[in-house]
């Protein structure tokens, strides 16, 4: 499995059409990536001629990808931040 850490900050504010305060922009920032190492099933592709051997992610869904080629996403910290100084997080 190939992880990739993803540090999240919400940013909040409050306006007249909603007081209570609600995010307004969510920004994610990639960390670090772990590599699963090489694919162990790929996939053969044909056109005309030609044959090529891929690795499964790149032709298969996530659900029959093999556990090298499969990622998965981990939040590793997650911020909340208020934009107006009045408002409450």
């Amino acid at each position: 499995m190939t992880i990739h850490a993803v540090d999240v900050v919400h940013i909040l504010h409050t306006c007249p059409g909603e007081p209570e305060p609600h995010p307004y922009d969510t920004r994610r920032v990639l960390v670090d990536v772990i590599p699963g190492g090489p694919c162990r099933a790929p996939v053969t592709v044909r056109c005309g001629g030609q044959t090529v051997q891929i690795p499964c992610h790149r032709h298969e869904p996530a659900t029959r990808q093999c556990g090298a080629c499969r990622i998965i996403v981990t939040e590793r910290t997650i911020t909340t931040r208020t934009h107006n100084p009045g408002a409450a997080a």
